[in-house]
């Protein structure tokens, strides 16, 4: 059974830092696209961050040079380090994995339940 659990969410001021965490299982992790996306109350769904099997990486222009996507193929385990962070970074954030056309397509397979990140004085 497939299963992405992210971790690491929780309240932080403005200029603070997160690590989010994704543990990714029954699949083969190596094999995949994976993705970090978030969806702010009452906002539609946006891309923040993006990986390949390889490590090639895409950011949303929001975040570039605040956050980084990388993973670890040999703990199955997808993070986002978030520098920087903003009041407008709030929102839910969603770990994704899908096969290499999701790269072009943000299709996924599969997905998490997402974890809270709020960023507030």
């Amino acid at each position: 059974q497939v299963q992405l659990a992210e971790s690491g969410g929780g309240l932080v001021r403005p200029g603070g830092s997160l690590r989010l965490s994704c543990a990714a299982s029954g699949i083969i992790f190596s094999d995949t696209v994976m993705g970090w996306y978030r969806q702010a109350a009452g906002k539609q769904r946006e891309l923040v961050a993006r990986i390949t099997s390889g490590g090639s990486t895409n950011y949303a222009d929001s975040v570039k040079g605040r956050f980084t996507i990388s993973r670890d193929n040999a703990k199955n385990t997808l993070y986002l380090q978030m520098n920087s962070l903003k009041p407008e970074d709030t929102a839910v954030y969603y770990c994704a994995a899908g096969r290499v056309t999701a790269w072009a397509s943000h299709r996924y397979d599969y997905w998490g339940q997402g974890t809270q990140v709020t960023v507030s004085s």
